[in-house]
């Protein structure tokens, strides 16, 4: 009895041991999953980052755009390779791009953080509105273009929208106080409607917006201005001696100064149910560098220093005092219009003084014009409109001017009427018209139109005999698109756009006028007929929005 009691505590004590043992070998109970938590606080499509209270929303859209007889994403044919109608020019043009955003908000006690930003992944047929070689390829003039970033498997990522905002302020890059909310897109698809401003990528700014209640607000920030708020300034007189030409489609080197003050900008908007009515105001410093720049052109074929640019004499030759210049806009939408559900009119005016981006304006540069058609004229080779976009000229005391800057006006109209015929189709018809002025008298050098016609004749025999001088015009547009989408976020776009250049060069009562130009290879130096022109482009879209 005692062997077998042995046995038997013995095999319970080992039979213990190894229970124990086993038990210590057992996993350890996992922690919950934390499941992504969708959060309500701020719309459709944000959820909670894991393990914190801050809410993200990912989205985009991916598009593709394809323009006939027109640059990228609707630009008309108004320059370049694309105005001059030459064997260069690209008879489409396409682009496509991939569009990612990244909102996060977080509640506190001072009022909602939030970030964004958007980056936009694209690739463009190469060159844009040019593809010649002189102005493209291996062209030193190239540069870091990223219209160039074309080969396979290349492509660019441009930078939209990146700020923070917090208790009322914006820092980054964001639309300017200065905008309406559809920017310059009252109902177009084209990125190049003229006749108001448009900061539709984000400018770098700091803005404070305080609400009112009842939809009023009212906005106030500064701008950085070199990217968004600027064109060109001439100095019409840089050997300080004399007039100097201006080229052969009367551009020239830009000689604006360094950035001395942030534009100052404001708004205050009435948003309510009936729609939206807003007055904007912008100030805009307008300075030049010096009196006495660059003029030599360099031999052919050779790379030399850029028109306006410094040399050794500019520094103590002085240069025009600065002169503020500015803009204001009143904006109007009214909705709900009895022609159907969803249906609006969206309208804005602007006037500048100096400030001619807030007038011709696109989402990038404002552009010069130079227009060439067929002519039933006699001796003349071709016709050819032109349109100078500046925001100032001026020329020294030395060439015969008083030496301070004339501030070009501007002043420009447009809109669109957007109509619903169902859910599934919408049309959209939308126009714009635009005016540059140059105030003064030929011969008076004391006047922009004055300095601008003496430069002009220097290239351009025959001003006063076979044409008459004068620098101002006029641009219209009007156009036409309509969507289809098939299912929700998938939209089909087809645009059609009617561009005029209404130039004043020539003679009075609609006479034509004649003078002699060079306008650079491929074009012959001949006898060219002052007209307006008009150009039709065509612009299809498909858009995926996620």
């Amino acid at each position: 009895m005692t062997t077998i009691r042995n046995l038997v505590l013995g095999t319970a004590a080992s039979l213990l041991a190894v229970g124990t043992a086993g038990a210590a070998d057992l996993p350890v109970k996992a922690k919950a999953v934390e499941y992504v938590r969708i959060c309500s606080l701020y719309g459709a499509g944000f959820f909670y980052i894991p393990g914190t209270d801050t809410c993200i929303k990912l989205g985009g859209y991916l598009r593709v755009d394809t323009t006939f007889n027109g640059g990228p994403h609707g630009q008309p044919a108004w320059s370049g390779d694309l105005g001059q109608q030459n064997r260069y020019r690209d008879y489409f043009a396409a682009r496509s791009r991939l569009a990612l955003t990244v909102d996060t908000r977080t509640a506190t006690e001072y009022g909602v953080v939030r970030t964004f930003g958007q980056a936009d992944f694209q690739f463009t047929t190469q060159g844009n509105n040019s593809v010649n070689p002189l102005v493209f390829t291996a062209s030193p003039s190239a540069g870091t273009n990223t219209s160039l970033l074309n080969q396979p498997g290349e492509g660019y990522v441009a930078v939209e929208y990146v700020f923070i905002q917090f208790a009322g302020f914006t820092f980054g890059k964001s639309a300017s106080a200065y905008a309406t909310p559809w920017q310059g897109f009252p109902g177009n698809i084209t990125s190049n409607l003229l006749g108001g401003q448009n900061t539709d990528t984000g400018v770098n700014n700091i803005q404070y917006t305080a609400q009112f209640g009842n939809g009023v607000s009212a906005t106030i920030g500064l701008d950085d201005p070199v990217v968004w708020d600027r064109t060109s300034v001439y100095n019409l007189g840089a050997t300080g001696a004399a007039i100097t030409p201006l080229g052969a489609l009367d551009t020239t080197g830009n000689a604006y100064a360094g950035v001395h003050a942030p534009e100052i900008v404001g708004n205050i908007r009435v948003d309510q149910a009936w729609g939206l009515f807003q007055i904007s105001a912008a100030a805009h410093e307008v300075s030049g560098s010096y009196n006495i720049l660059n003029t030599t052109g360099a031999p052919a074929g050779a790379v030399g220093l850029a028109g306006a640019a410094p040399n050794t004499l500019s520094e103590i030759s002085g240069h025009p005092d600065t002169k503020w210049g500015g803009a204001v806009m009143g904006a109007l939408q009214i909705k709900n219009i009895p022609t159907g559900q969803g249906d609006d009119i969206k309208v804005d005016a602007s006037y500048a003084v100096g400030a001619t981006k807030y007038v011709i304006a696109t989402s990038g540069s404002s552009p010069n014009f130079a227009m060439f058609s067929g002519t039933g004229v006699a001796g003349a080779y071709q016709s050819i409109g032109l349109g100078t976009t500046t925001d100032a000229i001026w020329a020294p005391v030395g060439a015969g001017s008083d030496g301070q800057l004339k501030l070009t006006k501007s002043w420009g109209i447009r809109g669109a009427f957007n109509h619903n015929w169902d859910p599934y189709w919408s049309t959209s018809l939308y126009g714009s018209y635009s005016s540059v002025r140059y105030d003064g008298t030929v011969g008076d050098l004391t006047t922009a139109k004055g300095i601008f016609c003496a430069s002009m004749a220097l290239g351009h025999p025959g001003q006063g005999l076979t044409y008459t001088c004068d620098p101002s015009y006029n641009v219209s547009q009007l156009g036409v698109v309509t969507r289809w989408t098939p299912v929700k976020n998938l939209t089909f776009s087809a645009e059609v756009q009617w561009f005029h250049l209404d130039q004043k060069m020539g003679g009075v009562g609609g006479n034509s006028g004649f003078s002699t130009f060079s306008p650079g290879a491929p074009k012959p130096a001949a006898t060219y007929e002052f007209k307006d022109q008009d150009a039709v482009s065509l612009q299809v879209r498909a858009q995926r929005n996620f």
